[in-house]
């Protein structure tokens, strides 16, 4: 089978009884990087050495293939550099090809930046969104962040130090001054900080530089309050435009917080 195994993502105590029982034993070991997994496997004090494959970004789509067919008659482990493979990290199209193969993949679970930052950041956890890293030129990541103003779950997003205060500055102007937010870094590590205010707070703060692995997590957009009359007149307004009228309140109801049924029911006396 194909074994998806989450690492740590900075503090080595974190590796679980399960990864470090796999690692002694299994033959083969995918990994984003062999040299990472060498001074994972030497810092676990496991001796067993595998069959290390280099499987990343540039190569996956060719090596997969192969991976998926020796996954048949053995066990292949496949890791990060930190955290669990597929997220922000190769492993997705392995495991694509794996589940079209009809070969089993599991995972071992384990250590997240993603929910570790969610966690520690003091915004609401009930309902997120992550957006992976945040793009690097600056056009770019005023587009995304401009389709994501009215988002109204939390945000997690994956940030290079260098380029945090930029990020920060730009979130700011797409949310606004005032949205929360919670800046991670170096998570588990020696030197771990959590800095929490407002996006305007957050971006005077990291103007002083931030260093070390950074994930930032924003508050979601308050839900638009809108009237249950123009509810109605959007529901209609669909309609006229050809949607379902079923379609078209479950559509309104979605952004609005106005009962589905009764958006459907005052429309349809309307018409």
């Amino acid at each position: 089978m194909i074994i998806l195994a989450a690492t740590p993502i900075g503090n080595l105590g974190d590796a679980s009884a399960r990864l470090i029982e796999v690692l002694s034993t299994v033959p083969t070991v995918a990994a984003e990087d062999t040299r990472t997994t060498q001074r994972l496997l030497a810092g676990l004090g496991i001796t067993h050495r595998p069959r290390l494959i280099a499987l990343h970004d540039h190569n996956e789509k060719d090596i997969a293939p192969s991976l998926v067919e020796r996954a048949r008659g053995e066990d292949v482990l496949v890791l990060s550099d930190a955290g669990m493979p597929t997220i922000s990290d190769p492993g997705y199209g392995l495991v694509a090809a794996a589940a079209d193969a009809g070969v089993t993949v599991t995972a071992i679970p384990g250590p997240s930046a993603v929910l570790t930052a969610l966690a520690v950041s003091g915004l609401a956890t009930d309902r997120f969104t992550f957006e992976g890293f945040v793009p690097r030129k600056a056009g770019e990541r005023a587009t995304a962040f401009a389709a994501l103003a009215a988002e109204q779950r939390t945000m997690v997003f994956f940030e290079a130090p260098g380029r945090v205060v930029a990020s920060v500055a730009d979130m700011a102007t797409a949310f606004g001054d005032d949205r929360r937010a919670a800046v991670c870094r170096e998570l588990t590590k020696l030197h771990e900080e959590v800095a929490r205010g407002t996006l305007a707070e957050l971006a005077e703060w990291a103007s002083g530089g931030v260093r070390g692995e950074v994930v930032i997590v924003v508050a979601g957009a308050a839900p638009r309050v809108v009237d249950f009359d123009d509810a109605v007149a959007q529901v209609l307004q669909q309609v006229a435009d050809g949607v379902r009228l079923k379609d078209a309140a479950g559509d309104v109801s979605a952004h609005t917080g106005h009962s589905s049924r009764e958006l459907y029911q005052a429309a349809l006396a309307r018409r």
